[in-house]
């Protein structure tokens, strides 16, 4: 099965050979199109679209919400789907602008003064154009509604997950305090843990040293991570 970098160069070729209209007027029009079908619909990157910084936007959001579980990454690619939607919303208002000028351009022609005509062609465009206008709009309110709610989600989720593993954290400490009381080996594996005594002891360790400066806890499992991969990388001659 490929990987992500292989499917995103395969993507990025595929793109080569749909790049969309090529003049002005073609994109204006494809703009207009993408007023009733670019927003809602399921296809995120449409052809006049640069599928490179869609892919880095989304490593972007990634990065941002650092979502730990399946659910998470889920609702973190819902939201930037819809963030790159909603970014297509200025584009598209310009779009049914530059369609409605082209078909308007000579309104008014006898105004003398060019910035009242450019005005009047203006207000023409919108009149023409309302419902347009109209459906981008409320295209732009539903976004940003699904926006919030799914962030406030996300929220959640990672509230609570993490708030599960803070409980799963101090339950060791407990457990490892019991066995101290009782002269008995603290073994965090044979006792039902995910984490050895020597990942745990380097999160109290450095819990305690940040906690002194911020008064919060670290992230247990960002900590046992790194600790990790540190004891991964190979050792310096």
């Amino acid at each position: 099965m490929p990987n992500r970098a292989q499917r995103r160069a395969a993507e990025r070729a595929n793109a080569q050979h749909s790049t969309g209209p090529k003049t002005a007027e073609g994109k204006a029009k494809s703009s207009m199109n993408a007023v009733k079908t670019g927003l809602p619909g399921r296809n995120v990157v449409l052809p006049n679209e640069d599928i490179h910084a869609y892919y880095d936007h989304l490593d972007r959001r990634f990065a941002d919400f650092s979502p730990a579980t399946d659910g998470e990454k889920s609702l973190v690619q819902i939201i930037a789907d819809t963030e790159w939607r909603l970014h297509r919303i200025a584009p598209l208002e310009a779009g049914i602008y530059a369609v409605g000028r082209r078909k308007l351009a000579e309104r008014f022609a006898a105004e003398p003064d060019v910035f009242n005509r450019e005005d009047l062609i203006n207000a023409e465009i919108f009149l023409t154009y309302r419902k347009d206008f109209s459906n981008l709009a409320l295209q732009e309110r539903r976004l940003r509604n699904q926006r919030k709610a799914d962030i406030a989600e996300l929220q959640q989720l990672q509230h609570d997950r993490i708030q599960q593993r803070h409980d799963y954290v101090e339950h060791a400490r407990v457990t490892g305090n019991r066995c101290a009381f009782l002269k008995r080996e603290f073994d965090p594996p044979a006792l039902g843990f995910d984490f050895t005594f020597a990942e745990y002891m380097h999160f109290c360790q450095q819990n305690q040293e940040h906690y002194e400066l911020t008064e919060r806890d670290l992230d247990f499992d960002t900590v046992v991570a790194a600790y990790r991969a540190a004891q991964k990388e190979p050792k310096a001659a």
